[in-house]
């Protein structure tokens, strides 16, 4: 009986065997396991341009059992070819195709592989299953149109997907379960489909026993989705458990990039400053840097500085999928800017406030002022008539339930923390 472990060595091997993938080494593998009869083997051999190439594996044999005997019996059948071989040969042809670009043609040969997959119950094949609906999705991200427009090839491949986790789910078929939720928020953020993505969300349950690199996938995603929601606080959580979950290794730092570009942005827009450690980071250093002349402009009100980072960086945030985060940030700033402003003078004018903050007109500056106040951003009054803002004298803070709040969030994350150690220990002791 074949094992499923197998499965996971053999996906584990592609990394060094995809350097000297080529389709005359895929077309050699093909030809000394399968007979030349193999409907399968000439589907693969077609798939890669190479169906005149010589099988050498004979089609059956007959040998003598004795002799001094003139009659002959056949030599016991040959042990059919399992799909896990085909399936696996098949995700190398995928893996060809993806590195030489032949995105259309790849997409179909993936559609047809799925389909393979989808008339076998086999358990065997979920690790197999999850990895060609992970590339047949890259091919229809890379075909044009590309995203966002709705005409791209990624809204044509949702309800293959979402038919493959029904299948999954049914079958309980973790990994591709797993994998086939993050493809589809995936896929439906990439058209700004934020409604459809929310109720995926909602309406599935991402498996608990899932690896942990889809978890932290998984939580990226739903964390961006909180975050465009205007739900900072919970799109602040998801977002720290996936960077604390996503791998160390060095090929994934890209990822760890992603998120915590996010999740600084997210902070931001929470009223937090972000450590300036995780700028010091060797990994983080060169990828933030334009975060952090955000920061520096938010954290001490400064407009001016603010918009000319969104300007010389607007390239980069637009190619992170943070700009339109960003461009929240400007009231952010402002607020800053006033309660730095409260808390140097007794009394400032608001047309000062207005050369400050470069506002367009002191209206502007009475308006943000008085909401700031209403807000409870800065302990202030403004007097309309006379034209300025006098600030209250600062009480202790200790005096109020702030830090008894922020004591309260420190033990909520630490109890939490410990809450997912013990799951964890649990799962695999």
């Amino acid at each position: 009986m074949f094992d499923a472990r197998f499965s996971l060595r053999a996906l584990r091997s592609i990394s060094s065997i995809r350097k000297r993938l080529t389709p005359d080494i895929l077309a050699q593998v093909i030809t000394e396991t399968y007979p030349s009869t193999s409907p399968a083997a000439r589907s693969l051999l077609v798939a890669i341009d190479r169906e005149n190439a010589t099988f050498t594996k004979p089609i059956s044999t007959e040998m003598e059992v004795d002799g001094d005997s003139k009659s002959k019996s056949p030599k016991k059948e040959q042990k059919d070819i399992i799909p896990e071989i085909e399936i696996f040969l098949g995700i190398l042809t995928q893996i060809y195709y993806l590195d030489n670009k032949i995105n259309e043609k790849g997409a179909d040969f993936s559609a047809h592989l799925a389909e393979r997959i989808h008339s076998e119950n086999r358990r065997t094949l979920d690790a197999l299953s999850a990895r060609v609906y992970f590339y047949y999705s890259l091919f229809c991200e890379q075909m044009a149109p590309l995203p966002p427009s709705t005409s791209s090839p990624v809204v044509s491949i949702r309800p293959a997907l979402l038919s493959a986790l029904r299948t999954a789910v049914l079958r309980k078929d973790v990994d591709t379960q797993s994998t086939v939720i993050v493809l589809l928020l995936r896929n439906y953020l990439s058209t700004s489909h934020i409604a459809q993505a929310d109720l995926l969300v909602t309406h599935t349950q991402f498996p608990d026993n899932a690896s942990n690199n889809q978890v932290a996938r998984y939580l990226y995603y739903v964390g961006r989705i909180r975050a465009i929601q205007l739900r900072y606080t919970e799109a602040h959580e998801h977002l720290t458990s996936a960077t604390r979950k996503a791998p160390s290794s060095p090929s994934a730092a890209g990822f760890t990039q992603t998120a915590t570009k996010l999740l600084l942005v997210v902070q931001l827009l929470m009223g937090d400053i972000p450590d300036r450690a995780i700028f010091r980071l060797t990994s983080m250093e060169r990828p933030l840097a334009p975060y952090l002349e955000l920061v520096q402009a938010v954290r001490v009100g400064q407009l001016g500085e603010f918009e000319h980072a969104i300007k010389q960086h607007g390239d980069t945030f637009r190619r992170d999928g943070t700009y339109t985060l960003i461009l929240r940030l400007r009231q952010n700033v402002i607020k800053t800017g006033i309660r730095m402003m409260s808390l140097s003078y007794s009394r400032i004018s608001l047309r000062d406030i207005c050369i400050r903050l470069k506002l367009e007109s002191e209206e502007s500056a009475e308006y943000i002022v008085a909401k700031a106040i209403r807000d409870g951003v800065i302990e202030a009054s403004l007097d309309r008539e006379r034209g300025f803002m006098k600030s209250k004298e600062v009480g202790d803070v200790y005096a109020t339930r702030e830090p008894g709040e922020a004591f309260h969030d420190r033990i909520r994350a630490c109890l939490s923390l410990h809450d997912e150690s013990i799951k964890v220990c649990y799962t695999y002791f």
